[in-house]
């Protein structure tokens, strides 16, 4: 089976930034520790864009990627950040 890699680009309100990324990084190790099937999940930040921030996020194989999908930790965090994006590109590949 293939892992499920996703990337994730985020267009964050100049406002609203260091609040997300804490919000962002929490999120990411929460689902670390909460879910056996995210073998990655990286928080990136572009060193010449200060409103976008990315994930990298890797999981074992499809049915992994849909238990996230579905992750109360997934739906909290979407809404603390709802008002703080100004849009969010998902790129969804198969990796091996």
């Amino acid at each position: 089976m293939s892992k499920v890699a996703l990337v994730v680009e985020f267009d964050v309100k100049p406002e609203h930034r260091q609040a997300f990324e804490e919000i962002i990084r929490g999120h990411a190790s929460r689902t670390k520790e909460a879910e056996s099937g995210c073998v990655q999940f990286d928080v990136l930040i572009p060193q010449r864009d200060e409103n976008k921030v990315f994930l990298f996020e890797c999981y074992e194989d499809a049915a992994a990627f849909e238990v996230h999908g579905k992750s109360p930790i997934l739906a909290e965090t979407r809404e603390k950040y709802k008002d703080m994006i100004a849009d969010r590109k998902i790129t969804i590949c198969s990796a091996d």
